[in-house]
Parts: structure tokens; sequence; C-alpha cells
């Protein structure tokens, strides 16, 4: 289980980078097309290279394949929803509060896992998701936000990237546990290249945007957003658990905030800080129990 949460753990730090360098992008001119396209593109493809040489370098027998590849291809159309709806997002309202929205995944995906696997959340797991959201108010700087400058449509693809996040958050862990991670992978981010494709054609391929800085974004992103954070999430979900995992990837937060602050230098004030130390302890409430009874530390034996 330790595994299980530092590689979800790392997924989540891996993705809270990501709006930075889209906001460095977009400053140099590229469009929601090109920055989508090419995280979804590269990160396919470095993918499906690793997986190509790993099993050529693998000695291991392959696994019995019982989930189709086609659930995981379609599975991937959430990772691309959410890349288009929450960079989207960025476009319409601030960026305090287009985190916010994002952050909403963690009560939709315990509402996700009531609903439709009917189990219940328990008192120390609702206490931290209380705990994250009033959290997340005070670190990404909501309480300075004028109401009169949220947009309405910002807020709506916010929050479909926070039901998208949370939808991929629950297939992830419950499709296609037989496969390799790097294989996977691979067919999720195939399946998210091919939503993106279709939503937005990649003119990038074509129109020269490639032979400028794009290249060194999209190749940013892709290994930071569509590589790293997929083949943790695959690996660590199913170790860590569904509910469980969705509070751990509330690090994505302090890892945004952190980044805001050093690479575009934007003020991050005492309280914002106090907001990240709230939901860093909150990630900690559902496993206090077993870390003093020493389970997660734990190895099984047979």
């Amino acid at each position: 289980m330790l595994k299980g949460i530092f590689l979800v753990l790392f997924g989540a730090c891996s993705f809270g980078i990501l709006s930075t360098f889209v906001k460095l992008a977009y400053a140099e001119g590229y469009t929601l097309g090109d920055v989508t396209g090419t995280q979804a593109l590269f990160g396919a493809l470095m993918l499906w290279a690793l997986h190509l040489i790993q099993s050529s370098l693998s000695k291991k027998p392959k696994p019995v394949l019982t989930t189709h590849w086609l659930k995981l291809v379609g599975a991937g159309f959430f990772t691309g929803l959410v890349s288009l709806t929450y960079y989207q997002c960025v476009k319409f309202v601030p960026a305090s509060l287009a985190i916010i929205l994002l952050m909403q995944f963690v009560w939709i995906s315990v509402l996700l896992e009531l609903f439709i696997y009917k189990k219940k959340p328990n008192k120390a797991q609702i206490f931290a998701i209380i705990l994250i959201l009033a959290g997340t108010v005070l670190a990404s700087g909501f309480t300075d936000t004028k109401l009169a400058d949220i947009n309405l449509v910002g807020v709506g693809f916010g929050l479909l990237a926070a039901l998208c996040y949370a939808i991929f958050l629950m297939l992830n862990g419950k499709l296609g546990n037989e496969y390799p991670p790097l294989q996977k992978s691979a067919l999720m981010i195939t399946g998210a290249c091919i939503l993106i494709f279709v939503v937005l054609p990649p003119h990038f391929l074509f129109n020269g945007a490639l032979g400028g800085s794009l290249l060194k974004w999209g190749m940013i992103l892709a290994i930071f957003g569509t590589v790293i954070p997929p083949l943790c999430f695959a690996a660590g979900i199913p170790r860590a658990g569904f509910t469980l995992s969705s509070i751990l990837s509330s690090a994505e937060l302090p890892v945004a905030v952190s980044m805001s602050a050093l690479v575009l230098h934007e003020s991050v004030g005492p309280m914002r800080w106090l907001g990240v130390f709230i939901i860093l302890g909150a990630m900690l409430l559902p496993n206090l129990e077993n870390i003093k009874k020493g389970n997660i530390f734990k190895r099984k034996t047979t």
C-alpha cells in the first residue's frame, strides 16, 4: 500500500506543474489545440516506444488480458477531456478559481463511488475532504477573487474538468489492471489523443508551429502530464484504493501554488501557504490509524 501511496502522490505532483507551463505556452501565442494536441501526441508516442522497448527486453510471461483494449482507449477519452476542459477553464476565470473548480473532483470522486459502488466514506475520509476543500480556498487565493470577475462559462468548464478527472481516476483503478502499466497508459493516452484530434484538428502538424518553441512545451507537457502521471496512477491506484487516491491526488494544488511562486513569480502570502499545509495534513488523515498500527509499513507475508 505504501508504494501505491507514493506513486499516486508523485503522479499528482507531476500534474501540479502543468498549469505553469501551459500559461507560459499561452503567453507565447499558442492555442488550446496546440497545447493539448502536442501533449497527447508526444505522450502517446513516448509511451508506446517505452512499451515496445520493455516488451522486447522483458523475459516475464505475457499476462492474461481479460479487459478488451478498446475499453482502455475509451477510458482514455476522459483524460483528453480533462486537458480540454481545464485548459479552457484557465482562459475564462482567474487561475485561483480554476484550481478550486478542478479540486472539486475530491468530493465528486466520493459521490461516484457511493452511487456506483455503494461504498460509503468513513468519518476520517469525510473530515479529510472537508479540510481539503477549506484548505483549497485558502491556498488558491480565492478570498482575493472578486465575484464580478467570475465567468460562468469558465465555471462550467472547471466543473466538467473536475467530473472528468474523477471519472478518469475511477476507471483507471477499475479497468485493465492486468495490463502492464506502460501498455495500459499507452492505450488510454491514445484514446485521449484521438478525442483531442477530433475536437481540435492538429493544425500544428502542418502550419510550422512545431518549428518554434511549441515542440519544447509539447515535450514538457507530455512528460509531466501524459507519461509520468498515468504510469504512476495505473500502478498506484489499485494498491492505494480509489477513495484514498482521490485524496492523495490533492497534492497537485500545493505543487501548483509553489510553481506559480517560483516560476511565474506570483504573490503567495501566508494565508495561501496555510491552505497548502492544511491540505497536506488532510491527506494524511485517512491513514493515521494504519500508520499508528504500522500496517502501511509492514510487508505482506504469505
